[in-house]
């Protein structure tokens, strides 16, 4: 089947965030009297939403409902506030996009970061293209790796899963796709290693945005 759309995830596969969310959460955990984490050790922490990264984060005594909600309100206003100090897209990634748009492919992207703040970086980092869909984390639809939000987005393209990609960077993106019946393809640019793609179902991995081309 001829391919005809993509989706992206963000952090860690057309972005890299590391810095602004260890930064702020780091800051978080000041105030709140937590140790602190090395940047490297936000690889592992995020990718599968606020709640889960402010639980990891958190000493394991304290990772209580009425904690994690103090580090979930107080992470949302720090990052609100510094999450483009940093942030940058991945070498190559402008040159894909230009490149898939040329040849048609619609381009849509699937996040579990909270969805105001996934609209607002999409269209702050990425104006010139236009994307058919921009989801992130809403209260009322399951988190990646569930199928749900993936599925939606093919549906709303009149297409079935064998037309799409899916591009992403942990173990979340790969079962994401593989429970949707997608493609998957591992960016080992983001946070996560090439093992960890493989073992979660990765069907390729790209050492380059560019690389996605083959598969086209």
């Amino acid at each position: 089947m001829t391919v005809k759309a993509i989706i992206f995830d963000l952090d860690g596969t057309l972005l890299n965030t590391l810095d602004d969310l260890a930064d702020s959460m780091n800051r978080v955990l000041m105030r709140l009297g937590f140790p602190t984490h090395p940047t490297a050790a936000y690889k592992y922490f995020v990718g599968d939403g606020i709640e889960k990264l402010a639980s990891r984060v958190l000493p394991e005594a304290q990772r209580n409902t009425v904690t994690v909600k103090i580090c979930v309100e107080e992470m949302q206003q720090e990052y609100g506030e510094h999450w483009r100090d940093k942030t940058c897209p991945y070498a190559g990634i402008n040159d894909m996009l230009q490149a898939l748009t040329k040849r048609g492919i619609s381009l849509n992207i699937l996040s579990n970061k909270p969805d105001a703040l996934t609209q607002l970086t999409v269209a702050s980092f990425f104006p010139s293209y236009v994307f058919a869909n921009v989801a992130g984390a809403k209260k009322n639809t399951p988190k990646k790796p569930d199928p749900t939000s993936a599925l939606h987005i093919v549906k709303s393209l009149v297409l079935s899963a064998d037309q799409f990609l899916y591009l992403g960077d942990t173990s979340t993106d790969m079962e994401t796709a593989k429970n949707a019946g997608i493609l998957a393809l591992g960016a080992l640019w983001g946070f996560r290693t090439a093992s960890e793609l493989q073992a979660s179902g990765a069907q390729d991995l790209l050492e380059h945005p560019l690389d996605i081309l083959q598969h086209i």
